[in-house]
């Protein structure tokens, strides 16, 4: 099945692109959770629409990506969450969390959907989230995550 990529699909491709995929990868799982649109003759004026929509918020060189991800590793990222009496957290912390405890943080704002786990983070403790910056530029951001 023929889709247009509406948000960047790690494995997969950019926002913008037209991709063939298995029927079922689209209808149950692309398409439902908005990443992707079904391709149609008309949906021409759609990539172009989506394309200068994410130009705008995208990073445009590899320069600057290495500036943000200089300032991303060097922040300390500390993140109060509810837990209960052996440290196992009451949910997990996602993505969001993180993305507003980095620019909590003083770092630079990141797009949740940017910031990848993983595994989920369900304890106290340190752990490792990467936020991919550009197609070439991942940053990796240490994140302590304390008791509330």
């Amino acid at each position: 099945m023929k889709i247009i990529l509406t948000h960047e699909v790690s494995g997969l491709g950019t926002a913008g692109e037209v991709v063939d995929v298995k029927d079922g990868y689209a209808r149950n799982y692309l398409i439902p959770r908005k990443f992707a649109i079904r391709w149609t003759k008309g949906g021409e004026q759609d990539v172009a629409q989506i394309r200068r929509a994410r130009k705008i918020h995208e990073i445009a060189t590899i320069e600057q990506a290495n500036e943000i991800k200089a300032k991303l590793e060097g922040t300390a990222v500390r993140l109060a969450v509810r837990s209960g009496d052996a440290g196992r957290l009451f949910g997990s912390v996602t993505p969001a969390d993180i993305a507003s405890a980095i620019e909590a943080a003083g770092g630079p704002k990141v797009d949740k959907r940017r910031v990848e786990l993983g595994a989920p983070i369900k304890s106290l403790g340190g752990h490792e989230a990467s936020v991919r910056l550009h197609p070439e530029v991942a940053a990796k951001v240490n994140i302590e995550v304390v008791a509330a």
